[in-house]
């Protein structure tokens, strides 16, 4: 008989089983030693009763020891998922020393013991929910037929703005980590038309918040001949594609999670659609106003539902993206707040003419030495496209109903944190 998965053994299917994993919780008394064991797919409770041949192992046995164990499966309903391993085997693989999140469980202690906190049950959860996300990413553009891009992390001109860029020696010349994919992106469409990433980006954002990381995974997507209603619509079925997966895949982990799933279920389209000007008249402001993190939290716990924020304000926003032909004061441009998150996706449609495009990075102060690759996308057949950007990590957050940006990512980077 082989190893099995514990959630095998959780489910019926043996009557004996072989499992192997990680001391989660040992209690014990003079007569008995209940052991939690974990791996990947769940928990189960394993007793080892004193006289058995694993009883002199068993009282060894400490949080975290990896371990195989193998005995009869019964039904207990006092026991994590109703199930118990009366062991009658156990070799301990690999001792565990004292594990120290028993001593400390501060915020930033277990940051800094991030390489054994990923462990808890909690992130497990979320990395779990994380993982689906990204499947149901891939899923969605594979039934509409678009094609997965990548592009390079060492650019040699910025993207989404220069206050924002991670300078880095590259050989004898100076070059930055990449923001987005996005111009990188234009230069594939006549190729391939419709096409999509998944890639860390890097921004070096001096924000405390509970919402920005310096290296971040970003989904982006950008296609031809989208206008600009296309491109929220576009969104809109993509976002309700993540949440009806994650409602049906990953119902288990949101339970344990504690995440109210109300409104995921009752989520349906169109979102709300508000411009710029509406949005600060709402909030009090004028015209000018860089809408906070604060602001766009507001805006959307207002509305009851997700919002895009439309037609900013042109010099808010990157120069290559579309003036409004009826207000040319403003862009095709779009952020979707979610709820208790706030901007979730930034897209656009893209300047088009190559006079325009040329006009826009006057005003913008960029050398034209540096985007002389990128004009060439106007000089020779230009078209209408329209792309966005989603931050996964911001995503995980409102999916899982995770606080705080550092639990959606393995090891997250900020501005101070850069171990383990």
């Amino acid at each position: 008989m082989g190893f099995v998965p514990i959630v095998d053994v959780l489910s019926g299917k043996h009557k004996r089983a072989k499992v192997r994993g990680w001391v989660h919780r040992k209690r014990e008394s003079k007569t008995i030693i209940f052991v939690v064991l974990r791996d990947q797919s769940g928990l189960v409770q394993c007793a080892i009763k004193e006289g058995s041949p694993a009883w002199e192992e068993a009282k060894k046995l400490t949080v975290e020891s990896s371990v195989e164990i193998s005995g009869e499966v019964h039904k207990d309903k006092r026991a994590p998922g109703g199930c118990e391993i009366g062991v009658d085997k156990l070799t301990i693989v690999g001792l565990a020393e004292r594990f120290p999140i028993s001593r400390d469980v501060s915020e930033e202690f277990l940051r800094d013991v991030r390489h054994l906190w990923v462990r808890s049950r909690k992130l497990t959860q979320i990395f779990r929910v994380r993982s689906e996300i990204l499947h149901a990413i891939h899923d969605f553009y594979h039934e509409r037929g678009y094609f997965e891009i990548q592009s390079p992390s060492f650019t040699k001109s910025a993207c989404e703005g220069g206050t924002t860029l991670f300078e880095v020696k590259y050989y004898d010349r100076k070059a930055y980590l990449s923001q987005s994919w996005q111009l990188y992106a234009e230069v594939m469409l006549p190729a391939l038309q419709k096409i999509y990433t998944i890639a860390p980006s890097f921004r070096a954002e001096r924000s405390r918040t509970t919402r920005h990381l310096s290296e971040y995974w970003h989904h982006e997507m950008e296609t031809a001949w989208m206008d600009f209603d296309g491109l929220l619509r576009f969104q809109e079925d993509f976002i309700l594609h993540l949440t009806r997966h994650v409602l049906k895949h990953c119902k288990t982990e949101l339970k344990e999670l504690g995440r109210d799933t109300s409104d995921m279920k009752s989520l349906k389209k169109p979102f709300i659609r508000m411009k710029y000007a509406e949005a600060i008249k709402k909030l009090g402001h004028r015209w000018g106003h860089d809408i906070t993190d604060k602001d766009e939290r507001k805006l959307v716990a207002d509305a009851g539902k997700p919002v895009f924020l439309t037609h900013f304000p042109r010099d808010m926003k990157a120069f290559y993206m579309e003036p409004d032909p009826q207000d040319p004061k403003t862009v095709l441009a779009c952020d979707l707040l979610l709820p208790g998150i706030g901007e979730t996706t930034g897209g656009s449609c893209r300047i088009v003419k190559k006079e325009d495009l040329e006009k826009s990075m006057k005003m913008y102060k960029l050398d034209p030495k540096d985007y002389d690759w990128y004009m060439d996308l106007r000089r020779y057949g230009s078209f209408p496209h329209a792309g966005f950007g989603l931050g996964i990590e911001r995503l995980v957050m409102w999916l899982t109903g995770t606080k705080h940006i550092m639990d959606t990512i393995p090891f997250p980077r900020t501005m101070t944190r850069l171990t383990p």
